[in-house]
């Protein structure tokens, strides 16, 4: 660099940039390349997630593959949604004949499959029975367990049950309920008997496999003991149910004398 006279750079002259008192200014640090390093970790967190959910659905398809593809599994899917293996009819005004008259009422009958609670738990819901209502059975029974919670679906919401069927006008007729029906009866918590309507009771014999069947059995009798005790129904029942393992049709007589049938009525 040359200077002219007065200490000053000569024009023309190329000379670095100076700071003050002429020292040389640093050089400004260069700029990182944000974006392009923010594209690169947002393209990677995209890809993790994708990479997340894939194994995610994966997962829970091998696991929904690994359940339904158990024979008890499709029948409760094929119970509940596709093809029931109970029905129903609301009736807004049954009659039963005697006092009991213009009952709201919900019909149900068929076997009692491996989702009916489920299924019987909708039907309720989209009747919109309040307590005091009825439920008319007609049933030669089916899965225990079931028939279970849904008469403990029936006491909690203080619904009335019956065993019949109601025809065209109505009037409630006579029917039958049968082996596990029977514990979806006693779940009423009035339980009316119709004239020449039938209740039949067996023993329940449990087949699980890879379990001692007689204490299987034992188990269940002692479940179902608990049960009807609750729903105030006599021990006698079961000792009922224990003496055979054919179906064992109880007398109104017999059928009240054990609390099965709280109020009879007369046939319509």
């Amino acid at each position: 660099m040359s200077f002219d006279d007065n200490n000053n750079p000569r024009a023309g002259s190329s000379s670095p940039r100076s700071g003050p008192w002429g020292a040389p200014a640093p050089e400004p640090p260069a700029r990182p390349t944000l974006r392009a390093g923010r594209g690169t970790r947002s393209n990677r967190t995209r890809w993790l997630s994708v990479a997340f959910f894939v194994i995610l659905l994966f997962g829970v398809g091998a696991r929904a593959y690994r359940d339904l593809s158990r024979p008890e599994a499709w029948a409760y899917w094929r119970d509940l949604y596709f093809s029931p293996s109970m029905t129903s009819s609301l009736i807004a005004d049954a009659e039963f004949g005697g006092p009991e008259r213009g009952r709201r009422a919900l019909a149900i009958s068929g076997t009692i499959g491996p989702a009916a609670a489920s299924w019987f738990r909708d039907r309720l819901n989209e009747a919109h029975l309040a307590e005091g209502d009825a439920v008319l059975l007609s049933s030669p029974g089916g899965d225990l367990n079931q028939a279970i919670i849904m008469g403990e679906i029936i006491r909690a919401r203080g619904l009335v049950t019956a065993v019949g069927a109601v025809d065209a006008s109505n009037h409630v007729r006579p029917s039958y309920c049968a082996s596990a029906c029977v514990l979806v009866y006693a779940g009423g918590k009035v339980r009316i008997g119709i004239d020449g309507s039938r209740l039949g009771v067996h023993r329940f014999v449990t087949r699980a496999s890879g379990h001692d069947p007689v204490a299987e059995t034992q188990r269940t009798e002692g479940a179902v003991l608990g049960y009807m005790t609750r729903m105030g129904v006599s021990a006698s029942v079961v000792e009922a149910m224990s003496a055979t393992s054919e179906v064992r049709w109880l007398g109104a007589q017999e059928a009240a004398a054990m609390n099965l049938i709280t109020e009879p009525v007369g046939r319509p």
